[in-house]
């Protein structure tokens, strides 16, 4: 080439930022490429996974993942207010709404998801609201000032944390769920009903199996919401948490193909139809799947910026692990891998203790050596262990039942000696148990060290007690000081696992 490759990406949420980071610590600014970001909000990139810390104090800049001299410091160029609304693929450029134009070598959508709002009649109301943005929980601040009670159209994961930021912002609260069960996609029907009864012992009242039909004027409240059966439920408050749906109008205007239920169709190097236009995150379609978590769009993203950079990378999006952990207002969930026991022949073990609040339940293959699924509610204590399992598809050498049966003869716990090097420990920022433990050799030997040099458990934070045992066991098996000068920056090479694929 005879110029710096324009590389022009379109969305600056948290995985259009991570492909910043990533591209822009593999490239060479002064002669590889030139990075251009065009952000369609009025600031840069947050943390969207923590957004309901708003309403528990934190601040806008509390969220935020960069900055101006950040990225000023990267010789990045970025504007913010600049929605794309046209690509010319022939001429590979971008407009804005504002009429700026952008050319480009490699373009990168990263446009993400917008929230889906089902279409019922009076959905259109000046206090009927969405969850998504900074922008968006300020309107949501601002209608609470003037009202006494909330309701929340969606039962999933968004929608429970919604009905908490509601509740903290000090409003009667609801939940409205179309399904029969909260969370139906994380966890069994099991463990469905227990979160349930958590939720409602927690004071939010919770309303399965309702669908809403139309809003109108309330009576007590400012609206009324009609339910299918003649029910209905006064608020003055709507919030809709119904799911997502990729942003993919660009592509579907400009000729990119989708897939039939939406999505930017990618292939595992992440490119689109035109190979020179990339998706990553939530609007990609990835072999017809759509992931939502932010651990697979940061993968997406390490593998754009190796590609772009080098065409001959073998570097591949392969899927990625679902598996999360969570507390929904105190309330401790986690979902491991085929949480519902789908799998042709699986087997099942289920612990409810209806008394202590607990309902745990393992998910194994056949012949009950491997565990590909598990169900955690009210204690996931037990989440980190199994987890290992799980992603390492590691041999269970007791009876299955002893992992999460308090009675039960000793249970198989993984000790980190046990563990293979490879072992995938954080999942949002792809570190692996080898790289944690070559960062405290190098010097990093307490959280905040291996966080500085690893990123591990700066994305969820699910992993810390994996991350705080190995870090202890690797200090005491090699009788480090704990007065050892500031962690040595990783060679490249032993940066590699970080954020690359296992």
């Amino acid at each position: 080439m005879n110029h710096k490759q324009r590389v022009v990406v379109v969305g600056n949420g948290m995985v259009g930022h991570h492909f910043v980071e990533q591209i822009t610590s593999l490239i060479n600014p002064s002669s590889d490429a030139e990075v251009t970001v065009l952000s369609g909000e009025e600031r840069l990139a947050y943390d969207r996974v923590h957004l309901s810390e708003f309403f528990a104090g934190k601040t806008a800049d509390d969220l935020a993942l960069t900055n101006e001299q950040i990225y000023a410091d990267w010789q990045v160029r970025f504007y913010t207010n600049a929605k794309v609304t046209h690509i010319n693929r022939e001429k590979q450029q971008v407009t804005t709404s504002e009429g700026a134009i952008f050319d480009y070598d490699k373009l990168v959508l990263a446009t993400g998801s917008f929230p889906f709002v089902p279409p019922i009649p009076g959905k259109d109301r000046e206090h009927c609201l969405v969850y998504r943005t900074i922008a968006d929980l300020n309107a949501i601040k601002h209608s609470a000032s003037s009202s006494k009670v909330g309701v929340v159209i969606g039962g999933g994961l968004l929608g429970l944390e919604a009905a908490n930021a509601l509740k903290q912002l000090g409003l009667e609260t609801h939940v409205v769920e179309f399904a029969p069960q909260l969370m139906g996609v994380q966890v069994d029907g099991g463990g469905g009903r227990l979160l349930k009864d958590k939720i409602s012992a927690l004071g939010v009242q919770v309303h399965t199996s309702m669908a809403t039909e139309e809003i109108v004027d309330g009576d007590s409240c400012r609206y009324k919401m009609c339910f299918k059966g003649g029910e209905t439920l006064e608020t003055d408050l709507i919030l809709f948490s119904a799911g997502i749906r990729p942003y993919d109008n660009l592509a579907r205007e400009f000729d990119l193909a989708v897939g039939e239920r939406g999505g930017i169709v990618i292939n595992d190097h992440c490119q689109t139809s035109d190979q020179n236009i990339y998706a990553i995150g939530e609007c990609a379609l990835w072999s017809n799947f759509i992931f939502g978590l932010v651990a697979p769009g940061y993968a997406m993203a390490k593998i754009a910026a190796k590609h772009i950079l080098s065409s001959h990378s073998d570097c591949a999006f392969t899927g990625a692990d679902m598996s999360t952990k969570l507390k929904l207002m105190g309330v401790e969930v986690g979902s491991i891998g085929d949480a519902h026991g789908r799998t042709q022949d699986a087997r099942s073990y289920v612990f409810d203790d209806q008394l202590s609040g607990v309902y745990k339940k393992i998910v194994t293959d056949p012949a009950g050596t491997r565990l590909i699924g598990a169900v955690l509610v009210g204690d996931t204590s037990d989440y980190d262990n199994l987890l290992q399992y799980h992603l390492n598809d590691l041999a269970l050498s007791v009876a299955p039942e002893s992992l999460i049966f308090p009675l039960a003869p000793t249970a198989d716990t993984i000790s980190i000696a046990d563990l293979p090097a490879e072992a995938m420990i954080c999942s949002c920022h792809q570190v692996t148990k080898h790289t944690i433990e070559q960062a405290v050799l190098a010097g990093a030997i307490d959280l905040v060290g291996v966080q500085t040099v690893t990123k591990a458990c700066t994305g969820c934070g699910s992993c810390k007690s994996r991350v705080n045992c190995i870090i202890e066991h690797c200090v005491t098996e090699h009788s480090l000081a704990v007065t050892q000068a500031e962690p040595k920056r990783l060679s490249d090479s032993a940066l590699i696992p970080v954020t690359e694929l296992a």
